[in-house]
């Protein structure tokens, strides 16, 4: 890969689709040196830098954003898309605000789970993207994917392509925008971030103080991993694995030339 080509730079996002992922922290600054080494951020005040792109968010957390990494969704109409999560059955967490580039409200699906929501100004979200230190593919952990596939369907325009308590979620243009996974007691969203090697990013997490929740392990053509930081705090890992493919040519019976 060249330098231009690892250093492009995202300009915008399909509405309703993943753009941005923050987290909050009781202890911004210890966070801020965790993640830096493992996925080699620089910190810029509220954002972590990769190359100097934006790839993610941090704040302090506060008693209506408790610790955690918050996955946002792209709108072009912060309002609008209220309106449609209230009128599908979900609640506003915390109602539109300023924020450093945009504006910014926090729902809840009928579960439970919370997702952000995100109209950018002079700021679409992460500025990288499908390389290591990069947000990656974002999965909703529900007991009840009947119960997610009718709300983020009327609420998002979101179709489930579900097989074996898997999936992955549709937009209206149906591209793949998230994943879903089985769970246990509610929902909630799952960040996940793009690393090289899945067992060296598990195994550097540990040294860091943080811990591995879920083993390094393969889904198609995806291996995945589950840790926590050292405050607390769980995220995935995940890298693209590299399977060798084999062909086998029959030429059958040539016929004999003179």
């Amino acid at each position: 890969m060249s330098t231009m080509e690892r250093l492009m730079r995202i300009r915008g996002y399909a509405p309703l689709t993943p753009c941005w992922v923050e987290l909050a922290s009781a202890d911004p600054a210890r966070a801020a040196q965790f993640y830096g080494e493992l996925f080699g951020w620089e910190s810029a005040g509220d954002r972590f830098k990769l190359g100097g792109r934006a790839v993610a968010g941090l704040t302090r957390s506060q008693f209506d954003r408790p610790d955690g990494w918050l996955t946002h969704l792209s709108t072009p109409d912060l309002e609008e898309t209220l309106e449609q999560v209230a009128l599908s059955g979900g609640h506003c967490l915390s109602h539109p605000t300023e924020a450093h580039g945009g504006r910014r409200a926090i729902v809840a699906d009928p579960n439970g789970a919370i997702i952000g929501l995100w109209q950018g100004y002079d700021f679409a979200g992460a500025q990288a993207g499908g390389e290591p230190g990069t947000m990656s593919w974002p999965e909703l952990i529900t007991d009840d994917p009947d119960a997610a596939a009718r709300f983020y369907g009327s609420a998002f325009g979101w179709l489930l392509n579900q097989q074996f308590g898997s999936g992955e979620w549709l937009n209206q243009a149906h591209d793949a925008v998230a994943g879903l996974a089985p769970g246990y007691r509610g929902a909630w969203w799952r960040a996940a971030f793009q690393v090289e090697d899945i067992r060296a990013a598990a195994d550097h997490c540990e040294r860091l103080g943080g811990a591995v929740i879920m083993e390094p392990s393969e889904a198609g053509l995806t291996a995945l991993a589950e840790l926590r930081d050292p405050f607390g705090t769980r995220f995935t890992v995940a890298a693209p694995v590299h399977h060798p493919v084999e062909l086998t040519v029959s030429l059958g019976t040539l016929p004999a030339w003179d």
